[in-house]
């Protein structure tokens, strides 16, 4: 893979990260402003009250994903150090990333936080993006 889409995937990577780190400081007041932005922009209405409950779910919730983004940090760099060989590494991240952006999408749009699947779809599109570039799933992946 050229030394362009190793990066790309790499700033897809830390952008998702980050925005785990964003959803984990949502578990405590002190850090809960950029996701109570967050949550205002795509509820388009007031910014939301966290109870306990929600901000020990927000907390799990960020943790759970950073936890994910950590696991495909670690199994990209391996398909990528594998070359033609790694193609099933990037077909169980490409799976695992749209069952994702299906479930969270259709529960955003279900719970009226449909405007979730704007930053959603650029997640997904990032990597598919990447994916076609890089030519991760040719016989040759070279790209």
């Amino acid at each position: 893979m050229s030394p362009f889409w190793q990066a790309w995937f790499q700033f897809w990577l830390v952008s998702m990260v980050l925005f785990a780190l964003l959803v984990a400081g949502g578990a405590l007041p002190a850090t809960d402003a950029p996701l109570r932005m967050g949550l205002a922009l795509i509820s388009m209405g007031p910014p939301t009250d966290l109870t306990p409950a929600g901000r020990f779910m927000i907390g799990v919730l960020g943790g759970v994903f950073l936890g994910w983004m950590v696991m495909l940090w670690l199994v990209i760099r391996q398909a990528i150090t594998m070359g033609p060989a790694g193609q099933p590494l990037w077909q169980a991240a490409t799976i695992g990333i749209l069952a994702w952006y299906a479930l969270d999408s259709t529960l955003s749009v279900l719970t009226g936080f449909g405007l979730n699947v704007v930053p959603n779809t650029l997640a997904l599109a990032m990597f598919l993006i990447g994916i076609a570039g890089s030519k991760a799933f040719a016989r040759d992946a070279r790209g």
